[in-house]
């Protein structure tokens, strides 16, 4: 139960708190001063002045190296007889990988040989018919030309017969073993490819634009999988640049190879790389965080903080950017202080006190 104050306590008390708020609100005006700014707790970081790298970042995959692969089909219709290898098996160069029936490129050599050893005979007759005043030069030229035919089927027959048995052109691993035992194939139909694990290279896809930057001996910083964070890979040089466009793509290919790789890699799997272009030696970086996009979405600002601990909004010309930092071409000098974390949160003419940690 409540018991009410007497009326002289109760004036009393009224009187006392009156006086009371009116003290405090009158030491709270003295002590704000009109037009007082905002104050934000914020990040700072110093612009600096120090060498930055021009990097052009790419994604690609891992391909065999030109002259250490080889795609291998049957010489011509026919059947496989036997399978030696499986995909994934080392081979030695001159190994044996498939055999194929024989019996249609020996017929065919045969005939060849015959058909060959006939023209000799005819151009030999030709020739002794015209010494002779028999036949005309036209007939002996003829007879040459029927020979020089017969020779090259010969040759092809007999390059046939050869690969009628598929062998290693190098040693490597065999990557793929399409050959089905008994499957009719021809030679429209790739059976094996083989790559040396030992020399495989970077396929990375650019614009033109970045393309026109790049220069064989740039250095290539590779990781594993579509992004900077991945496994890293090693280190590396560019050693070409396509010379055309790919027309589905509208992309150019580089071609980078890796120095001393961290690990095996394998062809077809996904790599990313940070191709260094050239790089800057007195550049003004400040955190990527520290930049804010203007109003119009076209560009980028910064909130430096004079002397006075106030933030002033700043147009800048952003330049080459890392994952941790960004170039300013134009619109800061190295020395000036700006705000980092929180500077989507502030606006022009904010006080500023610097976040704790």
């Amino acid at each position: 139960m409540t018991r009410a104050l007497p009326p002289p306590l109760l004036a009393a008390a009224t009187v006392l708190l009156a006086a009371c708020h009116g003290g405090r609100g009158a030491a709270d005006e003295a002590q704000a001063p009109a037009g007082a700014q905002a104050v934000v707790g914020a990040g700072t970081a110093v612009a600096t002045s120090q060498p930055f790298p021009q990097i052009v970042r790419a994604i690609g995959t891992v391909a065999p190296r030109p002259g250490r692969f080889a795609e291998l089909a049957p010489p011509g219709p026919t059947r496989v007889a036997r399978i030696w290898v499986a995909s994934g098996q080392r081979v030695a160069e001159g190994d044996t990988l498939i055999e194929f029936e024989r019996a249609p490129f020996d017929a065919a050599a045969q005939s060849a040989t015959t058909a060959r050893d006939n023209a000799q005979r005819a151009y030999a007759r030709a020739v002794r018919l015209v010494k002779a005043g028999i036949l005309p030069q036209k007939d002996s030229d003829q007879a040459a030309a029927d020979l020089a035919q017969a020779e090259v089927a010969a040759v092809t027959a007999r390059r046939a017969q050869q690969l009628a048995t598929l062998r290693a052109p190098l040693a490597g691993v065999v990557t793929r073993m399409t050959g089905v035992l008994g499957a009719s194939v021809d030679a429209s139909q790739p059976l094996v490819q083989i790559a040396d694990p030992r020399a495989l290279d970077i396929l990375l896809t650019v614009s033109p634009a970045e393309a026109a930057q790049i220069k064989e001996g740039n250095p290539v910083a590779v990781t594993a999988g579509e992004g900077a964070n991945g496994e890293p890979l090693g280190q590396g040089v560019v050693s070409g640049v396509a010379a055309t466009v790919d027309s589905v793509s509208r992309a150019v290919t580089v071609r980078a190879r890796l120095q001393s790789p961290g690990r095996p890699l394998r062809i077809g799997e996904s790599v990313f790389g940070r191709i260094t272009t050239a790089v800057r030696p007195h550049a003004v970086t400040v955190p990527v965080a520290a930049l804010v996009p203007t109003g119009e979405g076209e560009g980028f600002q910064v909130f430096v903080v004079d002397s006075g601990g106030v933030a002033h909004a700043r147009p800048v010309t952003v330049g080459a950017r890392s994952e941790a930092l960004a170039e300013i071409v134009a619109g800061l000098t190295a020395g000036e202080t700006v705000v980092t974390a929180g500077a989507y949160g502030i606006a022009d003419g904010a006080r500023i006190v610097r976040a704790p940690p």
